[in-house]
Formats: structure tokens, sequence, C-alpha cells
């Protein structure tokens, strides 16, 4: 069984058990959250696809954590005018661990 939810922008195929990071929540670790956008559900009896969302169901999750993602680096060059920016970036994400799926 796993759904398909939509948060921060993103979508993401969860199931239940499943660790996943999304984008920063504002919740404490610890914390439950419920995922009310689900937009498809598959289950025993087939594939539950919703019109955006199914209204009835929901996915439960806890925080885990809130971690941050690994250095990129950002590097602009143009050859001809010594123009030279080097900079990074890190993401703040949520690692989520998938509870339950209810339809």
């Amino acid at each position: 069984m796993y759904a398909i939810v939509e948060t921060g922008g993103k979508q993401y195929k969860v199931r239940v058990g499943q660790t996943l990071d999304v984008e920063r929540l504002e919740a404490n670790a610890g914390d439950t959250v419920e995922f009310d956008r689900v937009l498809a559900v598959s289950h025993e009896d087939g594939v539950k696809v919703g019109t955006p969302a199914l209204e009835s169901a929901k996915v439960s999750a806890t925080i885990v954590d809130h971690v941050r993602g690994p250095k990129l680096t950002i590097f602009k060059y143009k050859s001809s005018e010594r123009y030279r920016v080097k900079t990074g970036h890190r993401q703040n994400y949520t690692r989520l661990k998938i509870e339950a799926i209810e339809l």
C-alpha cells in the first residue's frame, strides 16, 4: 500500500514505515503531522486517484528531526570579463517517518 502526497510544492510516493526528507515544516521534532493533500492511494482493491486530491484520504507522519542537505557550490564565470563568483547553499529539510495511510 502506498500513497502520493503533495507538500512543499513537490509530490512524494510514501509507504508506511518509510523515512523521507521534505521541505522544512514549522513544527517540532516528535510532533505528528497529517497530510490532507493526498493525490492517489494504492491498496489491495486497486488504485484510487483524486481530481485533484482525495477528500477522504489522510497520511499521518511523525517528525524525526530537522536536517540540512548537502552543500551545493554555485560558480558563475565569464571568461573574457574576469568575472568569478563562488557561493554555496544548504537547504533545510524535515525528516519524517510515515505512520499511517488512511482511506
